[in-house]
């Protein structure tokens, strides 16, 4: 794994128990990340041609989402070429606090000019959470034009992650069968491992990876020993994401492990 300090430049390098290659990326605080997740968005979106993005919930997103909204970085958006999918979300109705589209809602997709069609929310207010994974797998596939998945045509330009407290990432929470699923693009995850305890609908390990680049943004200095875990190589979900094109690891320096 390499590892670069966005502020010194030094690279540095980690071992790490994965096939994968991946990168860190070490910003100094919550604002530079932000405006490094921008920057990283928009050099993937930018290409002349429809896009896709996969976003992501809880509060690490928040300020780089508010970036979006507001000037500089909203004019340098083409919003009408960009499709906007969710990698997870709690079964609950948009308008519920609990709602990642609904937070993206809020925080940006509804103070900028993104087409309605360009934005793709899991339908959770289908009769259950099985049946809102069935529709948005079958949204995504109709959106990609083709029922499998192709390594050499990704289905988003970049997917954004998170990293839970307890190794999860998206939905998939530790020793939950979804972390096998290896033909489904969406499932319903009846027992969240952790609050809030409602169902979940997330995308699959293999639908994260169909992207050119797969961000994660670690916030929070209250991740360092979960981040130091994963990195280690222990076997958590966010250990085992993979991506087709580039993996980035954007961390704040506090939630960095020393070297």
């Amino acid at each position: 794994m390499r590892a670069t300090d966005a502020a010194g430049g030094r690279l540095l390098e980690f071992v790490m128990t994965a096939a994968k290659q991946s990168q860190i990326v070490t910003v100094a605080d919550t604002a530079t990340l932000a405006e490094a997740a921008a920057r990283r968005l928009l050099d993937r979106i930018n290409h002349g041609d429809r896009a896709a993005v996969c976003l992501t919930g809880g509060s690490s997103p928040l300020g780089f989402y508010s970036l979006l909204a507001a000037d500089p970085w909203r004019n340098q958006v083409p919003w009408d070429l960009v499709h906007w999918f969710m990698g997870d979300d709690r079964f609950v109705p948009e308008s519920d606090p609990l709602s990642n589209m609904g937070a993206a809602k809020r925080t940006f997709l509804d103070r900028v000019p993104a087409p309605r069609q360009n934005i793709h929310p899991i339908p959770t207010n289908a009769n259950s959470a099985e049946g809102a994974a069935r529709l948005y797998e079958d949204e995504l596939k109709r959106f990609y034009g083709a029922d499998r998945l192709d390594p050499a045509r990704p289905l988003f330009d970049i997917v954004l992650m998170g990293l839970g407290p307890d190794g999860h990432t998206a939905s998939l929470f530790p020793h939950s069968p979804a972390l096998e699923e290896k033909e489904r693009w969406v499932l319903a995850v009846a027992k969240a491992g952790m609050e809030p305890f409602v169902p979940r609908v997330t995308l699959t390990f293999p639908a994260h990876a169909a992207t050119r680049e797969m961000l994660f943004l670690i916030d929070s200095a209250d991740k360092r020993p979960i981040f130091k875990r994963v990195l280690a190589g222990e076997d958590l979900p966010a250990h085992r994401a993979y991506a087709q094109g580039d993996l980035v690891w954007l961390a704040i320096r506090a939630a960095t492990p020393e070297q």
